[in-house]
């Protein structure tokens, strides 16, 4: 391929915060600057040679016809004086990033994106020294830096009341899922991946794609979970403007690569990985620091990512009749997430099928206190195995008694989730007409019914829920007063892809 098929000029030169790659005909040549900028340092001639043969070796594993090897930068009198890494030049009408933001057609691309990234996952390097940096942890270390090295720009190209809500919000998920990294290094999630994997990277070949430019310079930040590396594009994506794109790819990810990450998860990645550039694009000769609002428009995405990935404890109760299984039901569709029935659970602890019917007078059989105290709980903790996996649910009973409610709150405030209080509420002649022509797996006749509602303790900080209307308007209600950082903003427009239910 002649250089005239690769791009409109001979030579150009592009520099980051920490090298200045020239491109020279068809070949490219990246020379590492002399810095130290506390998370590389590439200060000596021989930090920097040494990390070039790391990068080299590196990305030949996604790319090994791009990266062809080291040459040196001789003075006049023959002495060393740097070192450069040769490349075989991509074309520029082929960069990823280019082709998003002209409108091109990038599915297929990203398909087979999504497969050479699965492929590779699966056979890179695992172990013990990998798994280390997979800790709920070590990510949190990674975020503390990231913080650390954004201070110099608050208050001036950072928001302080967003970055103290990022914070926040990172560290309320990370406290309350230790499971959940536990689970991932179980899995073998954790890989020596890419680590940097961003659309102007990236070249969508007629052979398929190269992926280049992986993080070579810590391994400890290339070691990582393969749903992060995925992550790391995906906000690159959003930032392009190409919400469709990002969801597109982790679909495909997800799909190629069998991975069951709870969107919580997926959507924490992306928030940590927006607000690593917000950071890196304050810095002196950061990509794209020609756009002064930029740190500002990843902070903002940072900050949306994390409030989507909020894990939710969601009370829907009411006394029988009062519409709670449907709409817990429409809330757990909508929302993605797993629905738990008291009525269900109560059968199973007794043996029973859930459609067998078991009336009994209010407080007989298996609707005793003694009874109920056993399904609540149980169903509680099956709440929690499901909470600090990241994963919200929907909890359906009745929740008239008040200890019962606090054992849910104090679950909680120990999963860092947040409570939602729905009391379903319906004058007593709806509910008695709903009960007596359901068909459900409930056993309340509209007798038990009646002394449940006069049972009911006082339920302060819940929402009470009017569900005579059509349930898809209670529903879309609802969802505003259970997330109302989803409320399209008055552009009318929203940030995020949609990541699939878990």
């Amino acid at each position: 391929m002649a250089a005239t098929d690769l791009v409109s000029s001979y030579a150009e030169a592009r520099e980051t915060h920490s090298a200045v790659v020239f491109l020279v005909g068809e070949r490219a040549y990246k020379l590492k600057k002399s810095v130290d900028l506390g998370f590389l340092d590439f200060s000596s001639r021989s930090k920097r040679l040494a990390v070039l043969h790391r990068e080299l070796a590196l990305n030949r594993r996604l790319a090994p016809d791009v990266y062809l090897g080291i040459s040196e930068v001789l003075d006049v009198d023959g002495r060393p004086l740097d070192h450069l890494l040769v490349m075989r030049r991509m074309p520029e009408q082929r960069r990823l990033t280019h082709l998003v933001v002209s409108g091109a057609e990038v599915g297929g691309h990203l398909t087979a994106l999504a497969h050479l990234m699965a492929t590779f996952h699966s056979h890179a390097g695992r172990g013990p020294d990998v798994d280390e940096s997979g800790t709920r942890d070590a990510l949190w270390g990674r975020w503390q830096g990231n913080l650390d090295r954004a201070q110099p720009f608050v208050g001036t190209r950072l928001e302080a009341a967003e970055v103290d809500a990022v914070r926040r919000l990172a560290q309320r998920y990370l406290d309350g899922r230790a499971p959940l990294f536990e689970d991932r290094i179980r899995r073998s999630a954790i890989v020596d991946g890419h680590g940097d994997l961003l659309a102007e990277d990236i070249f969508c070949l007629s052979d398929g794609p190269r992926v280049l430019d992986c993080l070579e310079f810590d391994d400890r930040l290339r070691h990582l979970d393969r749903i992060d590396d995925m992550a790391c594009l995906a906000m690159d994506l959003e930032r392009l403007g190409a919400p469709g794109a990002a969801e597109g790819l982790l679909a495909a990810y997800a799909a190629l690569s069998s991975d069951t990450a709870p969107a919580s998860l997926v959507h924490h990645y992306i928030g940590y990985r927006a607000f690593m550039r917000a950071m890196v694009a304050c810095l002196p000769h950061g990509r794209d620091t020609r756009s002064s609002t930029l740190p500002g428009r990843l902070l903002d995405l940072a900050q949306r990512h994390l409030e989507d990935g909020r894990v939710s404890l969601i009370l829907v109760g009411g006394a029988p009749g009062t519409g709670k299984t449907t709409l817990a039901g429409r809330l757990a569709e909508d929302l993605g997430c797993a629905v738990l029935s008291t009525d269900l659970v109560r059968k199973e602890l007794a043996g029973l099928p859930p459609r067998t019917h078991a009336s009994a007078a209010a407080g007989c059989g298996i609707y005793t206190p003694a009874w109920t105290d056993r399904t609540y709980r149980e169903v509680l903790h099956r709440a929690e195995g499901l909470l600090t996996m990241g994963r919200t649910v929907v909890l359906d009973g009745t929740w008239g008694d008040a200890d019962l409610r606090a054992l849910a709150a104090s679950l909680a405030e120990r999963t860092s989730s947040d409570l939602v209080q729905l009391r379903c509420d319906v004058p007593a002649e709806v509910a008695t007409h709903r009960i007596v022509v359901r068909d459900s797996v409930s056993d309340a006749d509209p007798v038990i019914a009646a002394g449940l509602r006069e049972a009911f303790d006082d339920w302060p900080g819940s929402a009470r829920v009017d569900t005579r209307p059509p349930v898809d308007l209670v529903a879309a209600q609802v969802q505003h007063r259970i997330q109302p950082w989803r409320t399209t903003r008055a552009t009318g427009q929203t940030m995020r892809p949609r990541l699939p239910a878990d």
